[in-house]
């Protein structure tokens, strides 16, 4: 990542949750990200399949109510930061066994956003005074995520 993508993913973290996050965060945030975005795809795939479908559509990823409100929430933040072409490097995936189809591959840099401001907030959730995650922070927050999705 660039120094100016850097810069963002840090006021990002503040504006969603008044979090400090500093470049040692973004593995963190990279991993967390490639590992959601892979889980929403596993279960996209056998809603695909279960519909006799080669192709991953938008309508099979399991986006609940709360990501899809944090998706809205995140557009609305990102007009300032214009993260999304940020998000579109972070958006991949390895191969699956039925393909997304263009539509679905576009709404990823939204739902990565979606799931970013829903990892900002929860660390608040969780640790309301928090202004510096540590590597604790990060691997519980991890946990409910894998609960949820």
């Amino acid at each position: 990542m660039t120094v100016m993508s850097i810069a963002r993913f840090e006021r990002f973290f503040r504006a969603a949750a008044g979090l400090n996050v500093d470049k040692n965060d973004l593995k963190r945030y990279s991993d967390f990200v490639d590992v959601k975005l892979y889980d929403l795809l596993v279960v996209a795939q056998a809603t695909a399949k279960a519909n006799g479908r080669d192709v991953i559509r938008t309508c099979d990823l399991p986006i609940t109510k709360g990501l899809q409100e944090s998706i809205h929430h995140f557009r609305k933040i990102d007009q300032d930061l214009e993260l999304k072409p940020i998000l579109e490097q972070l958006a991949t995936h390895p191969a699956l066994d039925r393909t997304p189809d263009e539509e679905t591959e576009a709404a990823y840099p939204g739902i990565i956003g979606g799931l970013s401001l829903a990892l900002a907030q929860s660390f608040k959730i969780l640790h309301p005074d928090l202004k510096n995650p540590q590597t604790q922070h990060w691997d519980e927050a991890r946990a409910v995520f894998d609960l949820l999705l």
